[in-house]
């Protein structure tokens, strides 16, 4: 909860006194994906996704993966109440005509036993191809399987997920810190995936060995995440988009009416939070 906290008074300090999030207006998509959740750790935003999902409208919502993190539940139990407003709040969009579809990933690769089955109205499936409104086929995948450290080293999988944790933490408090100081969010994790070599390296080799297979099916597209990195280009004639995460970039693709493809950063709309009367926080916070 600090971290969001911190992010909270953040935003109170760069917007104007007189913006009630209960006016702003919803963003309307014909699709919508997320992934890298989190759900389960400090590090989960939960409050900017809950935003999220508030403000936004779309036919289809694809979960990409991730969405629930068994590896850090089982290590040490974390589950705040906005956490199980995410929930509540997914449940709620699929009750009320969203069709949500579910595809696991590494994090909570406990859902693959599940397959093919339908959970208050949230579908899991192994994969999707999805079509988008100017005809394109995309392929749907949370992608830890195109990771050679994932398949060939769980345990080294897991060293890292600690060692990122940490990097998260330390975010956290380096972030309070700049809240404080009003100065906006910034992700330490992405800064030094952005210098380390080995790091860049390690992304672009992710996004190659994902477009190919996604060539050999005979798709336009392929949609993913797993590695915390929001990208939409074109690799050899296949359109690769990566949603990106809700741990650090506070990401999402969406699909609008004509089928045009976006990558949507959310805090850049989060300011609209901001400094509002007591009362109107708190309805703000609440589960629409």
């Amino acid at each position: 909860m600090q971290r969001e906290d911190a992010f909270l008074r953040a935003w109170r300090d760069t917007a104007g006194p007189d913006i009630d999030p209960a006016t702003r207006p919803r963003g309307r998509y014909r699709s919508l994906w997320i992934s890298d959740l989190h759900l389960g750790t400090p590090g989960c935003q939960a409050r900017a996704l809950l935003d999220f999902l508030k403000h936004t409208e779309c036919d289809t919502l694809f979960l990409v993966g991730d969405i629930i993190d068994g590896w850090q539940l089982r290590r040490h139990w974390y589950w705040p109440q906005a956490h199980n407003d995410v929930v509540q709040k997914l449940l709620r969009k699929a009750r009320n005509g969203t069709r949500v579809i579910f595809i696991p990933g590494n994090h909570d690769e406990f859902a693959r036993k599940y397959l093919n089955h339908n959970f208050g109205g949230i579908e899991v499936a192994e994969e999707w191809i999805h079509e988008t409104a100017d005809g394109r086929k995309l392929w749907i995948i949370h992608g830890d399987l195109f990771d050679g450290v994932i398949q060939c080293a769980k345990w080294l999988a897991h060293v890292g997920d600690s060692l990122y944790e940490f990097t998260l933490k330390l975010n956290r408090h380096l972030n309070s810190l700049r809240a404080r100081m009003g100065l906006p969010y910034w992700s330490l994790s992405n800064y030094l995936k952005q210098k380390v070599k080995r790091a860049v390296s390690y992304v672009g080799d992710f996004e190659m060995a994902v477009a190919r297979e996604a060539r050999k099916r005979g798709v336009q597209g392929v949609v993913c995440g797993h590695i915390h990195h929001a990208e939409m280009r074109d690799i050899d004639g296949i359109l690769y988009c990566n949603d990106g995460d809700w741990v650090e970039s506070l990401t999402a693709l969406a699909e609008r009416a004509d089928g045009t493809l976006e990558i949507i950063h959310w805090a850049e709309h989060m300011p609209a939070l901001t400094q509002v009367p007591p009362r109107a926080r708190r309805r703000s916070t609440e589960v629409a």
